[in-house]
């Protein structure tokens, strides 16, 4: 039983209890009081009534007489003449008495009343005793009467006392149910601070959950900022801020190789005359100007959600998505690299520009080579001037695209693939999907993801979403041996609430599947849209299904904002398991962040294994399991 029920059993026990023990203490003083009229008024009518026939000189006669007529008034129960010798002379009674009151009422609380007796003479001879009751008719009919009001009083005493009741307990419920809820919010792995009630036993108690809750946000505020100052020092060149040649090629080579991979560009940008500029300036006010080009690539890339690195001594590279109109861009990069750098150079050439678009499956050296060859046409054209490697297999998306991405989802013509993901002792924890769709005169299944721009642009995002989970709960449910699935979904989804309400609905009414459902979405996503996404996970995790970050770590900045999000797991971005074996500085990064994630009841996996000397490097840094090519299932 809840406290707030043993609070209001509590009060209303002792509310009947005083109402039970005032009403039956008012109710015995009354039959009392009556109780003591009717004796005096017995005894008073007695001698009255034996006056009376004495000064008459009455004889038996007139005795019976006075008697009968004074009896049929009705105003007594017995009126009783014997002679001195005992022979009852007259006698007058009648039956029940109070026929207004119920009889249980007569027979639980009897009114004890003294009979009265007074002496009949005549002159100096007796001529008997009188014996005489009054009616209790009226008596009972008064105590009736008053044990009425009583506990018409007492009930409304009773209901005033219950809205009190109930207004003091809504009083320490409300700040109660505050420190139940932020209790219950710590174990989702959700640090919220309550307002502090005024009640002072629950006012301790809130300072002290609140105090708790500070503490562990900023414990794993700390933690972030450690790991973060040990990602920058293992992956991001000292000098200018930008991420370093490694660590940008290896992003690079994702977006090559990854089945999520969605095109874009490759620029490649080039200081004109450095190696001059740093003998005619001098190291100081060189470093100024490679600290100027970083700004810029750096302001250039938080605007288009692009990579920018320092890859050499004076060269640049920026890495932005598909949906970047990359010409205007480049262009853009040129003028503002030049209006940066006039301060320090002067007039004169800034920079150069080489262009190169990614494809999927297109080999790294190869697109490297053709934006380097590019950047080299650029140079030797002459002033801040912009070349763009030839590409002729490149095809944009069109309308038909567009109608032929709808008419595969209307007609099923929709797939999932999946790859496991294992823990570090080869067991299956859940399939990673991937949706594919059979486009119209397209012969082979085609990656949604190599759609999803055109998706996302077109409202499509949510309808992909909707279709990749509809076939994970087929697949779970025609397999219930089968730990679960683990659904990609896109940004739009999670961030438009009646696209949103759409999937959560879609979730509940498969509930009994929900638990081996895994729903993940990118890191980049959720930043820029955190407290939406805080909802969606709240509600996808009430409706019993898993929520998770995938290529956790490239926006580890703002991790310090994600610890109480309630996520259940994290994928590590391949950029940081690739080559971790050599590197002892993601190896101490990794370690750490998986010690903080398990803090926060999350799960650790890591993506894009590519090799077995990888997969064994996770297991000291910490990691639940992973997936990549070189995760396989045992036969």
């Amino acid at each position: 039983m809840s406290m707030y029920r043993q609070l209001w059993l509590a009060i209303i026990l002792s509310t009947l209890l005083a109402l039970l023990g005032g009403l039956l203490a008012s109710t015995l003083n009354a039959r009392s009081y009556l109780s003591e009229q009717l004796s005096s008024k017995n005894s008073d009518n007695a001698t009255a009534l034996a006056l009376a026939l004495s000064q008459q000189n009455a004889d038996a006669v007139m005795v019976e007489l006075t008697v009968a007529a004074l009896f049929d008034g009705g105003h007594y129960e017995l009126i009783r003449v014997v002679d001195p010798l005992g022979k009852t002379i007259v006698e007058r009674a009648s039956g029940s008495p109070a026929k207004a009151v119920p009889d249980w009422f007569v027979r639980l609380l009897p009114l004890s009343a003294v009979a009265g007796q007074a002496q009949i003479s005549n002159g100096w001879k007796q001529l008997g005793t009188l014996t005489l009751i009054s009616t209790s008719r009226f008596a009972y009919q008064s105590l009736w009467k008053s044990v009425l009001q009583l506990v018409a009083a007492l009930g409304l005493a009773g209901l005033v006392a219950g809205y009190l009741g109930t207004l003091v307990l809504r009083r320490l419920r409300e700040p109660l149910q505050r420190v139940i809820d932020q209790a219950n919010a710590i174990s989702d792995r959700r640090f919220d601070l309550i307002e502090v009630p005024d009640v002072p036993e629950l006012k301790q108690l809130a300072i002290a959950m609140n105090s708790t809750v500070s503490r562990l946000k900023g414990m794993f505020a700390e933690e972030a900022q450690r790991l973060e100052v040990l990602r920058v020092a293992a992956n991001y060149d000292p000098l200018t801020g930008l991420a370093n040649r490694n660590f940008f090629l290896i992003q690079l080579l994702d977006s090559l190789d990854s089945e999520e991979a969605a095109g874009g560009t490759l620029l490649l940008v080039r200081m004109a005359g450095f190696p001059g500029l740093n003998h005619r300036l001098g190291s100081p006010t060189s470093h100024d100007l490679l600290k100027v080009f970083a700004q810029v690539l750096m302001r250039q890339a938080t605007q288009d959600n692009g990579v920018a690195a320092r890859i050499g001594e004076a060269d640049f590279a920026l890495l932005l998505p598909s949906r970047v109109n990359a010409r205007h861009t480049a262009q853009d990069l040129l003028r503002a690299l030049a209006e940066a750098s006039t301060p320090l150079i002067g007039e004169g050439p800034a920079a150069y520009i080489g262009m190169g678009k990614l494809q999927h499956g297109q080999d790294l050296a190869g697109l490297m080579a053709q934006a380097s060859a590019a950047l080299g046409a650029a140079e030797v054209q002459g002033l801040n001037t912009i070349r763009e490697a030839s590409d002729e297999n490149l095809s944009p998306a069109t309308e038909s695209t567009l109608r032929l991405i709808r008419q595969a989802l209307e007609q099923g013509q929709v797939r999932l693939t999946s790859v496991p993901v294992l823990d570090l002792k080869a067991n299956l924890v859940h399939r990673e999907c991937r949706l594919e769709l059979k486009l119209e005169g397209a012969g082979d299944w085609q990656a949604a993801n190599r759609f999803l721009q055109i998706a996302e642009g077109f409202q499509l995002a949510s309808l992909v979403d909707q279709a990749a989970i509809k076939l994970g709960f087929e697949k779970l449910h025609g397999d219930p041996g089968l730990a679960g699935v683990a659904i990609h979904l896109s940004a739009p989804s999670l961030h438009d609430d009646s696209l949103r309400s759409g999937l959560l609905d879609l979730v509940r009414k498969n509930s009994s599947l929900a638990s081996r459902l895994w729903l993940q979405t990118p890191e980049a996503a959720v930043i820029t849209h955190m407290d939406s996404f805080r909802g969606f996970v709240a509600d996808a995790r009430k409706a019993g299904s898993r929520v998770g970050l995938i290529h956790f770590g490239r926006h580890f900045s703002h991790a310090g904002v994600l610890h109480d999000l309630g996520l259940d797991f994290v994928k590590v971005d391949s950029s940081f398991i690739r080559g971790l074996q050599y590197s002892a500085d993601n190896q101490v990064f990794l370690k750490g962040l998986a010690s903080v994630a398990h803090k926060m009841g999350m799960q650790v996996y890591a993506e894009g294994v590519i090799d077995r000397a990888e997969l064994a490097a996770l297991e000291p840094a910490g990691f639940d399991g992973a997936v990549g090519p070189a995760v396989k299932e045992s036969d």
